[in-house]
């Protein structure tokens, strides 16, 4: 899955004029049979609409329309498991190296703070 988002990624990139290099329509082409119609016709919408097909989240939130991500979506980009969409604009969202390891250490800092024997729903004396 990683690799489908890196193509896009990279396609995009390509197409928006972000990346310039030799022979950009050929590789503009390899790109687009790497990726499945069904992936390709939902990026070329958004593409067509002036929209970013793809866009990196941070912070727990969508940069392309700036709404929070819930926090299973950010899950499932960890893992890898699957694309996702954002539930508000429709973008396909990915989570960068760095942005990965923030919201990584960030879940691991918040669970060394969980002290055995705090309140707990369940417990009631």
């Amino acid at each position: 899955m990683k690799e489908l988002l890196e193509t896009l990624v990279e396609l995009q990139a390509l197409e928006l004029g972000e990346v310039k290099i030799k022979n950009a329509e050929a590789k503009i082409a390899r790109l687009r049979k790497k990726i499945p119609a069904q992936v390709l016709g939902h990026y070329d919408r958004l593409m067509a609409r002036g929209k970013k097909g793809i866009v990196p989240v941070r912070n727990q939130a969508c940069t392309g329309c700036h709404l929070r991500v819930p926090i299973a979506v950010i899950m499932t980009l960890v893992h890898g498991k699957d694309l996702q969409l954002c539930d508000s604009c429709g973008r396909y969202l990915y989570l960068p190296d760095d942005a990965r390891a923030a919201f990584l250490s960030k879940s691991v800092q918040a669970k060394s703070k969980e002290t055995p024997g705090s309140k707990s729903p369940g417990n009631h004396a």
